[in-house]
């Protein structure tokens, strides 16, 4: 299962990943609400933790705007207010659960299993395709006509980055923070190494798509012309 947490205290945040990847679930953490909004418009998760108070853009309104968007990932709403009013007004923009701050390890880790169990047959996201291929989400093989070629964990948390934002340039450091995380010392030449990886991988299997390099800005995947 994997849970976005927006949360704008980095330490708060970092310690939350750390307990849910503990508890094994995979983990994506963001530090304002316009970055918050935009990973979750344009990532798949089974489960967003949100705080109220964010810079740029506030949790009720980010709510709003996910539910708006028909994306139904579980969330759990946190915040230092506890007046009834802010927790219907949570609840109304379309939170499943709620927990005032300060709370505890052990609470938290609580909540997030029970929510887990209810959504246990939530979204399952649908093969990705794109010009010729198919990424199979179950499988994790990219496929193109009658053949099929199997992709290593990071392999395919690249490609399907890169297919969800097709013909959107992607940086170098959108990969290390979406793949590695925000405090990955990770050397940016290592984007390089799996894009090299996955280009050799739809030349084998005939793409007629290609992941091309823009200077300075990162990569891009686009139909061959």
């Amino acid at each position: 299962m994997k849970i976005l947490i927006i949360e704008d205290q980095k330490e708060l945040a970092d310690a939350l990943a750390q307990m849910l990847h503990n508890e094994g679930f995979i983990t994506n953490a963001v530090y304002d609400g316009e970055a918050g909004l935009y990973e979750a418009l344009t990532d798949t998760y089974d489960m967003i933790v949100l705080d109220v108070m964010l810079p740029k853009m506030n949790g009720f309104d980010i709510l709003r705007a996910v539910r708006k968007n028909n994306i139904d990932s579980a969330v759990l709403m946190l915040t230092a207010l506890s007046q009834d009013e802010d927790k219907v007004e949570g609840f109304d923009s379309g939170a499943d659960d709620y927990l005032t701050k300060p709370f505890s390890k052990t609470e938290f880790t609580a909540r997030v299993r029970a929510l887990a169990r209810r959504s246990r047959n939530a979204y399952v996201p649908d093969d990705l395709s794109f010009g010729n291929i198919i990424l199979s989400s179950t499988k994790h093989e990219l496929c193109c006509a009658d053949q099929s070629i199997a992709l290593g964990t990071k392999e395919y948390q690249f490609l399907e980055l890169l297919m969800i934002n097709h013909g959107i340039i992607i940086p170098k450091e959108r990969f290390v923070e979406r793949i590695w995380g925000y405090d990955a010392e990770t050397e940016y030449n290592n984007v390089a190494v799996y894009i090299s990886f996955l280009r050799k991988k739809l030349t084998a299997i005939g793409a007629d798509v290609s992941i091309n390099a823009v200077k300075g800005a990162g990569y891009i995947l686009e139909e061959k012309k």
